[in-house]
């Protein structure tokens, strides 16, 4: 389902002694966070903004506007880091995974519902979906080859799954 606010990811230390942020990035790469001036926490619920973001390895340092302290960038550790879903813009086909958590997954050929996408997990070369039906958990490479379309603003997904995946063939 699309949603106002997500998160991106979480403040996870101070960098230097004025006042810098270590951000943990929640998005395929730290560079997606330097295209947001405008971030918000608690939900949604707080504004902030950030004078500059640097991707540094696998973490975002950040400066926060009226943030010149140690001691007051130490208040944001584990902190959850929000953007307004309006703000982020992404190509054709591509959604945020916590847009598609709790939708329901249908076999495209035959419209049978097959469960609901519970989890999302990165495996490097594609991601797995966490396909839940009952207390039954089927995982489902999210390949070109199986999934067929994500609608976020129905929170329908339809698939192509692979022989033996839904199946007890052997």
């Amino acid at each position: 389902m699309k949603k106002e606010f997500l998160e991106v990811g979480k403040f996870v230390g101070t960098h230097g002694v004025r006042g810098m942020v270590r951000i943990q990035p929640w998005s395929d790469d730290g560079e997606f966070l330097t295209g947001f001036k405008s971030f918000y926490l608690d939900s949604g619920k707080t504004k902030i903004e950030m004078n500059k973001i640097t991707p540094h390895g696998n973490v975002v340092i950040a400066a926060i506007k009226g943030v010149d302290s140690i001691e007051t960038a130490e208040k944001y550790r584990n902190q959850i880091l929000y953007i307004k879903r309006d703000d982020a813009k992404l190509p054709e086909g591509r959604y945020f995974v916590s847009e598609i958590i709790g939708a329901n997954v249908f076999d495209a050929d035959n419209d049978t519902l097959l469960g609901v996408l519970s989890d999302v997990s990165p495996t490097g070369a594609n991601d797995v979906w966490h396909i839940k039906n009952g207390e039954r958990e089927y995982l489902v490479p999210a390949i070109p080859d199986v999934i067929v379309n994500v609608d976020i603003n129905s929170d329908i997904i339809k698939i192509r799954p692979l022989k033996g995946i839904f199946d007890d063939e052997d």
